[in-house]
């Protein structure tokens, strides 16, 4: 059924793939610098400003009443310190549900369009949550510093937003409110005060497969190292690559990036947002307020920075581009598909059914599409109210036990459903999953759903593509080992998938409920859009399809009945065969 031959043309490319990606690795850019000082901007006075406004509101939920007042305030200090203000009003996801939530925007005209923007949250999840309020009072601090009668080459613009507790509520609407305008650059302040550093300071993680430009990266990482002396802390190529498989961060520059702005995240914490008691340091405040200030000053007199957010990889000081992983990776599914092509074709010259094992696969993905859709609407009808529309710490967000026993429970009653379709079309094939038919249908879904996740995603597509080799040889008749090789193989092309899930959870401090709770919520808040979890789904199904062949075992004779349609030198069975005729008696 399987021609290795084929398999081996179809590796030819990889080789000549492999050789274009070696010479694609290209220089970095240089990170735009400032011999100016930064000395105008006064840590004292940011943290007496941020005693103050945490004394005044020590409770800063998202879109209550001491929210909507602070904004007020923030909006007063800003038109004192000669911003055109504004404020408007937006409905937004947050962890206390849907809340309408004040958006202020601060602007100063400049010569040229492109503006230059710095962004802060006010709100808290837990009351007190000095160190989260520090970014917002060093927006202050900056307003003061920049604010007229300084004149800047670029317009600034100074936003304080509201959901940066969970969701990122705010910086989804500034987006929409940015949209159509030339940005130059985006800093969102964190808890820039926090004692206890978590790396990376400088974090440029989106929700989408993108990533903060590498220029802008490289320039606020140089200003935070002139002013503190501390690294940034950049992630290396495998965590790259891991973010990029799994999008997703909780920082407010996520749905900025998404957007296609270029945003980096400025926190002592790192993305996740720091404990409610967490200890505030006037040096921090002073140095990484200072680093916002020279950062500013470099983008303000330096050149244009590209909104280039494409997932290139840095590795070892170079720059692989995006389009090279996605080459080489596409490449990869040029074997198999050659291989199944060719098995398919004899597959219909033997009269075996296939496409019977199609809907066989793909039907054991309707368990877990069941229980998706039901995670959708409860998001969508607002039953789960916990689900916002962008990635949300743990712990603004606990785990609901009913919410994942009724998920759970609908993909349960769907897999108890689906038993008769199932055993109908297996038996439609001959009825089993050892014959060849199952192997090359459980396959072909395979290499489609892993095609089309690598159009969106090359690097999600990455977790399937060693299953679809291996599985190639593992699953076909001829090449089938034992049963108990055969799931142990299965099992063993899990760890790819497992292994993501395991860095995901010690990244954001999971534990596996918190990890499967953390995936139904992406669903039901619509951060994973609708086609990326069908096609999980069906590779889903892919794998259970795949692990029940390989527990089957190899065919056994006469299992496949093949009609003869062809006489010849092997398949002729008829009279002289075996000699015994007239002609052949005479000699």
């Amino acid at each position: 059924m399987l021609e290795p031959r084929f398999y081996r043309v179809g590796l030819l490319p990889v080789a000549l793939a492999l050789i274009v990606v070696a010479f694609s690795l290209q220089e970095p850019p240089r990170s735009v610098r400032t011999t100016l000082a930064a000395d105008a901007f006064t840590g004292s006075r940011a943290m007496a400003t941020l005693d103050r406004l945490a004394d005044a509101f020590p409770v800063r939920r998202p879109g209550s009443t001491a929210d909507d007042r602070l904004a007020d305030r923030i909006a007063s200090d800003l038109a004192a310190d000669g911003f055109a203000v504004r404020t408007t009003e937006h409905s937004g996801r947050t962890i206390d549900g849907t809340q309408d939530l004040k958006l202020v925007i601060g602007e100063r005209t400049g010569t040229s369009s492109d503006r230059l923007v710095v962004v802060a949250h006010r709100d808290a999840a837990q009351p007190g949550s000095r160190a989260e309020l520090s970014g917002t009072a060093a927006l202050l601090e900056l307003a003061r510093v920049v604010g007229a009668p300084r004149r800047t080459t670029r317009p600034i613009t100074l936003v304080s937003t509201s959901g940066g507790s969970g969701g990122a509520a705010g910086a989804i609407a500034l987006a929409d409110e940015l949209k159509g305008q030339p940005v130059g650059g985006i800093i969102v302040l964190g808890a820039v005060a926090a004692a206890d550093l978590r790396r990376p300071l400088v974090v440029p993680w989106s929700n989408s497969v993108a990533i903060a430009p590498l220029q802008l990266r490289r320039t606020v990482e140089t200003a935070l190292r002139a002013e503190t002396g501390l690294d940034g802390g950049q992630p290396r190529a495998v965590s790259q690559t891991a973010r990029f498989a799994v999008p997703g961060t909780l920082g407010e520059q996520g749905p900025l990036i998404t957007a296609g702005f270029p945003a980096v995240l400025l926190s002592g914490s790192g993305e996740a947002p720091p404990a409610a008691d967490a200890a505030v340091s006037p040096e921090r405040m002073q140095g990484m307020g200072r680093a916002t200030l020279r950062a500013i000053t470099a983008l303000d007199n330096g050149p244009r920075i590209k909104a280039q957010t494409r997932p290139d990889v840095v590795i070892q000081g170079k720059v692989l581009p995006a389009w090279a992983p996605r080459l080489l990776l596409g490449v990869l599914l040029l074997p198999p598909l050659l291989a199944l092509v060719d098995a398919f074709a004899r597959a219909r010259r033997q009269r075996i059914a296939v496409a019977p094992w199609i809907t066989w696969t793909v039907l054991a993905a309707l368990p877990f599409l069941v229980g998706a859709v039901l995670a959708r609407i409860l998001g969508l009808t607002g039953l789960l109210t916990v689900a916002p529309a962008a990635p949300a710490p743990i712990a603004t967000v606990p785990v609901s036990i009913a919410g994942l026993v009724a998920v759970a429970l609908a993909g349960a009653l769907a897999a108890f459903a689906v038993r008769l379709p199932r055993r109908r079309a297996a038996a439609q094939a001959g009825g089993n999953p050892a014959a060849p038919g199952a192997a090359v249908g459980a396959l072909i879904v395979l290499w489609a759903v892993t095609f089309a996740i690598w159009v969106g995603n090359p690097y999600s597509a990455a977790l399937l593509i060693p299953a679809l080799h291996v599985w190639l040889f593992a699953l076909m008749p001829e090449y089938r080992p034992p049963r108990v090789w055969g799931v142990a193989i299965a099992a063993a092309l899990a760890v790819p998938a497992v292994a993501l899930g395991a860095w995901v959870a010690a990244t954001f401090g999971l534990d596996p409920l918190q990890l499967v709770w953390t995936a139904v919520l992406s669903v039901a808040g619509g951060l994973a859009s609708p086609l990326s979890w069908v096609l999980w789904c069906l590779a889903a199904g892919a794998v259970i399809a795949g692990v029940t062949i390989a527990w089957r075992g190899r065919a056994q004779a006469g299992d496949e009945h093949v009609e003869i349609t062809m006489r010849g030198p092997v398949s002729y069975a008829g009279p002289g065969s075996l000699g015994g005729v007239e002609s052949a008696l005479r000699r």
